[in-house]
């Protein structure tokens, strides 16, 4: 089951690859400027502010420009996001998502690794720094942000291919445990020189 996942995320991380070729070049200068309307939730270098935001520094550009567009589109909705990406042009995804990939994210493991969530760590890292393209950062997300995305997926409010089915039968234990690990991850994001 695991191997079908992994084909599956091959081409996730390839289809997503291919949707942030068809923007414009990002200019992350003029990125900083566009994440300005960001800060107040992520934070100007991507560490949120708020515990329902998630810290988007150092994610793949793939990754950014794939929930800008999704919830410009309206094929992800959320009350804010929604509303901020709504007026954004493609270049302006380009742009904030090249601004918040040129910061790195390094998380620091405390727990034993051999305690990773197994479900979780092939896309996502024992560290919760992705491995895949396209996959988001879980390290030193709030327990509330995961548990809310998880629960999400479980009830088909979010749907992804590979993150519905793997919510498909978690129970709120299941759910809580998992959300707990990757919080408990101490997270630094720091720009890249």
């Amino acid at each position: 089951m695991i191997g079908r996942y992994l084909f599956c995320l091959g081409g996730l991380a390839f289809a997503g690859a291919a949707f942030a070729q068809d923007l414009p070049p990002g200019d992350p200068d003029a990125g900083r400027k566009v994440a300005g309307q960001c800060r107040t939730c992520h934070g100007l270098d991507g560490y949120a502010q708020i515990p329902i935001a998630p810290h988007i520094g150092g994610e793949s550009e793939t990754y950014l420009v794939g929930q800008l567009r999704a919830f410009r589109d309206g094929t992800r909705e959320h009350e804010m996001m929604t509303v901020v990406t709504r007026g954004m042009a493609d270049q302006d995804i380009a742009d904030v998502a090249a601004w918040y990939s040129q910061h790195e994210a390094i998380a620091t493991l405390s727990a034993d690794p051999a305690d990773a969530p197994e479900a979780c760590i092939g896309c996502h890292g024992t560290d919760g720094i992705a491995l895949v393209d396209g996959v988001p950062n879980l390290a030193g997300e709030t327990n509330i942000y995961i548990a809310t995305q998880l629960k999400a997926y479980r009830e088909g409010k979010r749907v992804h291919e590979i993150m519905s089915s793997v919510s498909a039968d978690l129970a709120d234990d299941d759910i809580r445990r998992l959300a707990d690990w990757f919080a408990a991850i101490a997270l630094e994001i720091e720009p890249l020189e």
